[in-house]
């Protein structure tokens, strides 16, 4: 077996706004695992967001350069990969993409399964995030996902009032995403006035590491509260376990790329569901390669709650693949092809 990396940078359509930064561009790897004879083609992503990831930019290319040295030596590659999820999901993709013959199938599962998703609203002026919001109701999405917390409080209270007066909760689900934004001495204030307009949860509302602050806050939260970056570097199960048992939050938001890989994110769930704490997944702004490799995992799994998987349309240059979004559903068209040209370049 050979591997060999291919670097792809990602452009935004438009500048995709979060309380830490603007990003533009997204730096992506794709992992090419070739079996022995040559003949089959096994392809992972490794994509960390830089300044997110535990792992920055110098230290995942010094690792690609040095892939074939590690590969050989597997204490080392397991070291490394306890600590670097934007690896371990690029490695174990294409291995088990190598293992089901290099079809894009890395979980050889059922692709006639429909997921259903959240619409994703980027961070922009009111009116703009009003007018999106309204275009995707339109689209057929029921489940809609703010982010907030970059934008004036009272400017994301008007825009989530003017959604409620024209869609009701029946006919809309919302979630937030706060990415950590609020200070421990606000947060439930804030969460109290957002309340009014009947949010089903809310993402880290407090930066990650808080663990005391955040079980206070979800203990009096008017607001189911999910956690995401604190889940970020906890690899351990009994830190899993800690970490569950002290918030004891409401829900889960599980990224592989961030939260261990695959077998990351099936150790958080056995965990989370031992405790009735709910989950979903979503994905990290991959490609359509990453993409599909959740897709297909979430495809293992029974779950009520729409995903978040719907980030494949923010690029300009994304991998051309079957999956696509129709009426809130991400859906694989098996009249649509892939186009590798860009990786097999």
């Amino acid at each position: 077996m050979s591997f060999r990396f291919q670097h792809h940078t990602l452009h935004f359509r438009k500048p995709a706004a979060t309380s830490r930064d603007v990003l533009t561009t997204r730096d992506v790897y794709f992992l090419l695992a070739s079996s022995s004879d040559e003949h089959t083609l096994g392809m992972g992503e490794c994509a960390p967001i830089w300044g997110l990831s535990p792992e920055t930019k110098a230290e995942i290319e010094r690792t690609i350069a040095n892939w074939s040295g590690l590969v050989s030596r597997p204490e080392d590659m397991a070291e490394l990969l306890s600590k670097y999820s934007s690896l371990r999901f690029a490695l174990e993709t294409a291995l088990r993409d190598l293992s089901n013959g290099g079809q894009m199938n890395p979980f050889d599962v059922d692709l006639s399964r429909s997921i259903p998703i959240n619409g994703l609203i980027w961070m922009s002026d009111v009116n703009e995030m009003f007018e999106e919001c309204r275009a995707k109701i339109k689209a057929g999405f029921r489940t809609i996902k703010f982010k907030v917390g970059a934008l004036r409080f009272n400017d994301e209270l008007d825009l989530l009032a003017k959604v409620r007066r024209e869609f009701s909760q029946d006919d809309l689900e919302i979630r937030l995403d706060a990415n950590g934004a609020f200070s421990n001495d606000e947060a439930l204030d804030k969460l109290d006035e957002l309340s009014r307009f009947r949010i089903h949860s809310i993402e880290q509302p407090m930066r990650a590491g808080m663990w005391q602050e955040m079980a206070r806050l979800v203990e009096k939260s008017p607001i189911p509260i999910a956690l995401d970056e604190d889940l970020i570097g906890i690899h351990e199960v009994n830190q899993k376990q800690l970490l569950l048992d002290s918030i004891r939050p409401h829900y889960l938001v599980l990224k592989p790329s961030l939260h261990g890989a695959f077998t990351g994110c099936d150790e958080w769930i056995k965990l989370a569901e031992m405790r009735s704490i709910g989950w979903w997944a979503t994905s990290a702004l991959e490609s359509n390669i990453g993409l599909n490799a959740i897709a297909q995992w979430l495809l293992t799994k029974s779950f009520d709650l729409p995903q978040g998987l719907g980030t494949g349309g923010l690029f300009s240059n994304n991998i051309d693949s079957p999956w696509v979004v129709q009426s809130g559903l991400l859906r694989y068209d098996p009249n649509l092809k892939w186009n590798l040209k860009p990786i097999l370049k």
